[in-house]
């Protein structure tokens, strides 16, 4: 199985385009119960930030978090957008350009950021600090980079979250004992780490779950994840009979979101 940390399978396989990261994204878009929205809620951390304002994210994938949110950005911030993987760059890009908002695109790597000291006001890993390698190097990248009142503000899911979806992906596949959503770097796990560079850690989580009524986004959803070449077809047919099952009698599968981020100031 592939590492959650295996940067050429992520940037090879895993993340080469943005086709496995929507599949994901859009079983939360369309059957989250939190109608506020993920990103939204993200966003309400930026706003204390500087008028003139310069943003880093690392791992901007597909640009989700500011298509979203494109008619709140101040014109006046300046936006670095970053990424390990040219493909998942490309579809920022292709997803943002039509929002007619300067952002700059970049590749390159969280554990060596090509920024003097001091640049930014904030940074910002959306859902990715989990597949930096060494993530120490990382921080103390993101810490350096940052200017001395900075903010990294750092998303991650829970030891529960989605853990409907772990039991499923355990049945259709080999390791019954896998667990996909035991995370390096989790809200359970994440302040520790944080707080050996940060002077000031907080953790907020988002409440949600999901009501899902229709089992093709939720097969989509398993087929994306870094399993996908384990998955038993038989077993997956089986499971989608279950689920539709499940529709039929409940009118809906629910299943469990725990998500949030932390704030870490310098």
């Amino acid at each position: 199985m592939p590492n959650l940390t295996d940067q050429h399978y992520l940037t090879n396989k895993q993340y080469k385009d943005a086709g496995n990261l929507d599949a994901r994204i859009e079983i939360h878009r369309r059957f989250s119960t939190n109608s506020y929205g993920w990103f939204n809620w993200v966003f309400d951390t930026l706003e204390t930030l500087p008028k003139e304002a310069n943003v880093l994210e690392l791992g901007t994938g597909s640009g989700a978090l500011w298509v979203e949110i494109a008619n709140k950005i101040p014109p006046t911030w300046t936006i670095t957008l970053s990424d390990l993987s040219d493909g998942m760059l490309d579809a920022a890009w292709r997803n943002l350009v039509v929002t007619c908002r300067n952002f700059k695109f970049e590749q390159l790597d969280a554990q060596s950021i090509p920024y003097a000291d001091e640049t930014f006001d904030i940074v910002i890993a959306n859902h990715m600090l989990y597949h930096v390698p060494d993530r120490p190097k990382a921080l103390a990248e993101i810490k350096r980079v940052l200017k001395t009142d900075g903010h990294l503000i750092a998303t991650t899911g829970g030891d529960a979250h989605l853990k409907e979806m772990t039991e499923w992906l355990r049945r259709v596949g080999n390791d019954k004992n896998f667990s996909p959503f035991a995370l390096p770097f989790t809200l359970e796990n994440g302040a520790d780490q944080l707080k050996q560079f940060f002077s000031s850690v907080s953790m907020s989580r988002y409440e949600d779950n999901l009501h899902v009524t229709e089992t093709e986004p939720l097969i989509a959803y398993l087929r994306s994840s870094i399993r996908a070449s384990e998955v038993s077809e038989e077993e997956l047919a089986k499971l989608k009979t279950d689920l539709e099952k499940e529709i039929k009698q409940n009118g809906k599968i629910f299943i469990t979101k725990d998500s949030g981020l932390f704030e870490a100031l310098k």
